[in-house]
């Protein structure tokens, strides 16, 4: 074995980490940061691309909502459940009338479009996610989320925000004890400074990524959902039942613009119910102009209202109505929302580039191409740094480092990888497999250094 000190045993170990990050990880976070740079750069094409459904009459007075769903309804041929109505929010726009059709997939509704001026049929198509974010975007967020390989396929991204914030923190400790004394100008210097530059500007945003992104992973996010519960920072929902029982929290609310599953009405009341409830809403101030009105899944439930504008000011207020009496029976305010609901709400609409706008996409663009070059300059700093045939040392490798500790600093790392992999599973499962690709390294530059 290697003798060092322990200062050196521990900066070993957190090299070779960093470096299998980068080298095994790396691939999964840039694919995941282009991915997530097209999302959120095309928010304008896809509005060029849909204007004529997601335009109408700019001039003449509004029809009533049951008379837009009606026409809707009549479009389909009355097959489908109506799962939601969105009224068209400004003069010129469309109403969106949504329907659940088994022949689509998860999350995904059909969507009516409808002049509410004219009640011409303006579109037809599919929506994704209660964002309803349109065709366009619906596949680059598939990409983004899964590479198009369906739930098998989230593995990618849940790896990618396993690890982007070790690899974070880890690459900034390592400047912190590794970095020159003196400035060299060689080609593996500057390579570093950019590497290490480029990745301290990012620190916050990968941080962040990091931990919004956990909360939409499939094994992660329960453990996530399982800690805010536990701390009460479950996202404030309107109950619905009318018996006046408490309904149990859903733990996804505040992520559920982009990946729940929509639920399908088993009921359908009569039209003019829209109209009605919305004015019950209103009047109970729910006051933003993109709302979205749910009938109820089921008898004994009351209709929802919900401000849907995660713009800056977030106006996400909802109420659930009792369609019978029209009294409002609950209502959830953003302004009453705990501490972390609102952060959460904040980090994931960030992270989605509508919580500031244009300004929000603009700096989402600039993160996730930064973040692919700071990447491209790790591989470039590994390429420069590689040692060559007998150069390669087993002192080189994740287990040598290990083993070069202190026995408490052995069973310290042993504690926090055991712990990691409980609340991160596939952090855990990667990095066994990281482990045993460095063992049978090791062990087989042992047998050549023999």
């Amino acid at each position: 074995m290697t003798t060092c000190t322990p200062r050196a045993a521990w900066v070993n170990l957190l090299r070779r980490l960093h470096f299998y990050i980068g080298l095994f990880i790396g691939p999964f976070i840039f694919i995941a940061a282009l991915t997530g740079t097209l999302y959120v750069a095309t928010p304008q094409l896809e509005s060029w691309l849909y204007r004529d459904a997601l335009t109408g009459e700019t001039q003449g007075p509004h029809a009533s909502l049951s008379a837009q769903i009606a026409v809707a309804k009549q479009l389909t041929g009355g097959h489908l459940s109506l799962m939601a109505v969105r009224p068209a929010a400004v003069v010129g726009e469309t109403t969106r009338v949504m329907f659940t059709d088994p022949q689509l997939g998860e999350s995904e509704n059909r969507a009516i479009f409808v002049d509410p001026v004219t009640l011409q049929i303006k579109g037809d198509m599919t929506v994704y996610g209660t964002s309803g974010i349109l065709p366009l975007r619906q596949w680059i967020d598939y990409a983004h989320r899964s590479l198009l390989l369906g739930n098998f396929g989230r593995i990618y991204s849940e790896l990618a925000a396993s690890w982007m914030w070790v690899a974070a923190l880890g690459g900034v400790a390592l400047w912190f004890v590794t970095r020159p004394k003196r400035r060299l100008n060689n080609r593996l210097q500057k390579t570093r400074r950019l590497h290490a530059g480029t990745g301290w500007v990012l620190l916050a945003g990968m941080l962040l990524f990091s931990a919004t992104g956990l909360t939409w992973s499939q094994w992660a996010g329960a453990n996530v959902d399982k800690m805010r519960a536990a701390f009460g920072w479950l996202t404030p929902q309107v109950n619905t039942l009318l018996n006046g029982e408490a309904e149990a929290h859903d733990p996804h609310a505040e992520h559920a613009m982009q990946h729940q599953t929509m639920t399908m009405p088993k009921m359908q009341s009569d039209l003019r119910q829209f109209d009605n409830v919305l004015h019950v809403a209103r009047a109970s101030g729910i006051g933003a102009d993109r709302v979205e009105i749910r009938p109820p899944r089921e008898h004994g439930r009351a209709w929802t209202v919900t401000e849907i504008d995660r713009r800056w000011p977030t106006r996400v207020d909802s109420v659930a109505v009792d369609g019978d009496s029209l009294k409002t029976v609950d209502s959830a305010r953003f302004a009453d929302f705990p501490l972390m609901a609102k952060l959460t709400r904040w980090g994931v609409d960030f992270h989605m580039g509508v919580l500031f706008g244009l300004l929000n996409q603009l700096l989402l663009i600039a993160f996730g191409i930064a973040l692919c070059a700071a990447i491209a300059f790790g591989y470039r700093l590994w390429w420069l740094r590689r040692p060559q045939g007998p150069l390669v040392s087993p002192a080189a490798t994740l287990s040598e480092a290990w083993r070069n500790l202190p026995p408490g600093g052995q069973i310290l790392s042993l504690l926090l990888a055991i712990a990691s992999g409980l609340a991160l599973p596939l952090m855990g499962i990667s990095l066994a497999l990281m482990l045993a690709f460095d063992v049978m390294r090791w062990r087989r530059l042992r047998s050549v250094e023999a």
